[in-house]
């Protein structure tokens, strides 16, 4: 549960330090050059979208991975929480909590032992008594149990001691193990998206150990919130335009502010080498046109004079492909940037009416909201509160038990599921095709307006003519959004629309919720994204709901 690579902590002598890494697996580069230094003081998140070798650098900073290229030095004690869990370890939660602080218990034992034989006068006793002291000291072993048991308590974690792990959900056997390790007080804490099974109270706990704690922090996580609110470096494994990662200071807005600026620039010098090398072709075809039809001399000129022509024209077309070759692009192509399409608002009219609905045993109401062009609503609420129900309702896909649901005929209506049914034998640019020209067909949307996949910067060519059952999760969610704009919607339903998403696509999808003329009603658990929209109209859900109308 909790790996040591020392048994004493360093405490101010502790350092894990990343020497120029690199990664190969199989034929492909994980990960390439990384060089990253971690202190006690250190609060570092490793950022990027998945394949990108994040959880392969925690790997390689916990010794449970060596690297092909560059080395590792590490002085101090480390405790690691993957995202993968034994789901056969038969030990309880008492014996987990146990292993995890073993060093503090038995340098406690250990003391104990130093002092009875202190007090009966035993010879040496007083050196034996100092050394366990300091032992006890530097392992900050007073409080272990307590700590544990605090943590137990706030992330929500089974407390029960003789429970089997084995018994317990996944989400409850990470808690306990995530109890263990804040407790453990390692040098170093090395986490794997820690926050995928805490709620609030859970998440509020962790981030304030994560600031407060003494040791130094990797945090692998897409949870944007938790980066802002603890993050001082940030660790970016995406794409470059050298293939190298970026490391950002200055917490998440450096990061972002530094991955525009870099952006930016990459997307320039790749336009020059484009630009450049265009013309260079240009050059070369004139060149080849030239001597195909255009070197003959007119007639009356002798044979010399046209064979010094043709010569000179050969040398000419000699050149300018040798130019050619020597001006290769040298800057891989840059990412796709979302370009979110411009959604017409219909001022003044009706768009959507939800009118004391209620759900037998999933939505208790009545709930009621309405929504004219450009307004914002946001649905929370703990699971299982009916937040998907009421959207699914609103959307058209599930009718209430009681209550009424308006939508006029005119109203486009885009609702973005939370759960995917994509068909996976068909081509990702076959399903959007296929999804336009039926809303064209309808009459739904104009063929004038219709928008193009490559429009939308969601999915890169070679991505699009994959089939839906080999793209990436995250992949399949973008072909998802995608589906829901290409109707040009004047209402936007989005349930959990940032799952599965890169925290660059979530922050532009934020900006572009904010700006856009559509209606939009929003259901999310992203702690960021609420705070984005906090002034948003609010609709939250309990055992209870109240009603709420958007009053304008």
């Amino acid at each position: 549960m909790n790996t040591h690579t020392h048994r004493v902590p360093a405490r101010h002598r502790a350092q894990l330090t990343v020497n120029d890494v690199s990664v190969t697996r199989g034929v492909t580069r994980v990960l390439n050059h990384v060089s990253l230094p971690l202190t006690p003081a250190s609060r570092v998140a490793i950022v990027g979208e998945n394949g990108r070798g994040k959880s392969t650098l925690l790997h390689v900073l916990a010794g449970t991975l060596s690297p092909d290229d560059g080395s590792v030095q590490r002085v101090g004690t480390i405790g690691v929480a993957e995202q993968e869990m034994d789901t056969a370890d038969e030990r309880t939660v008492g014996q987990a909590v146990a292993d995890a602080i073993a060093d503090s218990l038995a340098a406690l034992a250990r003391l104990d032992a130093a002092s009875y034989a202190l007090s009966e006068g035993a010879e040496s006793a007083a050196g034996e008594y100092a050394a366990a002291l300091e032992l006890v000291d530097v392992l900050n072993a007073w409080d272990a149990e307590r700590r544990v048991q605090i943590a137990l308590e706030a992330l929500g974690a089974e407390t029960d001691m003789t429970r089997k792990l084995a018994e317990l959900s996944v989400g409850r056997r990470y808690r306990v193990r995530l109890a263990c390790l804040l407790g453990s007080d390692d040098d170093f804490l090395l986490l794997d998206e820690p926050t995928n099974h805490l709620d609030r109270q859970g998440l509020e706990f962790l981030t304030g150990q994560l600031r407060a704690r003494d040791g130094g922090v990797a945090v692998v996580s897409h949870d944007r919130a938790l980066l802002s609110d603890f993050a001082e470096t940030i660790v970016d494994l995406d794409p470059t335009p050298d293939e190298r990662p970026r490391v950002y200071g200055n917490g998440y807005s450096g990061y972002r502010e530094g991955r525009s600026a870099e952006r930016e620039r990459w997307e320039q010098e790749y336009e020059r080498q484009r630009a450049e090398h265009a013309r260079l072709q240009d050059d070369l075809n004139a060149a080849q046109n030239r001597l195909v039809s255009g070197w003959r001399p007119d007639k009356g000129h002798n044979k010399h004079g046209r064979a010094t022509r043709a010569s000179g024209l050969v040398q000419s077309v000699h050149r300018r492909q040798a130019a050619l070759d020597a001006h290769a692009i040298t800057v891989p192509e840059p990412p796709l940037e979302f370009r979110f399409p411009e959604l017409r608002a219909r001022p003044g009219a009706s768009l959507l009416s939800v009118s004391e609905v209620r759900v037998a045993g999933r939505l208790r109401g009545p709930v009621s909201f309405s929504l004219s062009g450009r307004d914002r609503l946001v649905v929370t609420g703990p699971n299982g509160a009916g937040k998907s129900t009421l959207l699914s309702v609103a959307g058209g896909t599930l009718e209430p038990d009681t209550g009424s649901v308006h939508k006029p005929d005119s109203t486009r209506l885009g609702f973005l599921r939370q759960e995917s049914d994509l068909p996976p034998d068909r081509r990702a640019s076959e399903v959007y095709a296929t999804h336009v020209d039926a809303l064209v067909a309808a009459g739904i949307v104009p063929a004038a307006e219709v928008i193009g996949i490559s429009q939308l910067g969601l999915l890169k060519a070679r991505e699009a003519s994959k089939r839906v059952g080999e793209l990436s999760v995250g992949q399949q969610r973008r072909l998802d959004l995608a589906l829901v704009l290409a109707i040009r919607p004047h209402v936007l339903l989005l349930d959990e629309a940032t799952n599965h998403l890169s925290i660059a696509l979530v922050d532009e999808l934020t900006e572009a919720l904010g700006a856009t003329q559509a209606a939009v009603v929003l259901s999310t658990h992203d702690r960021q994204l609420l705070r984005d929209v906090s002034g948003w109209p609010t609709i939250e859900l309990s055992a209870a709901p109240r009603s709420l109308g958007i009053l304008r």
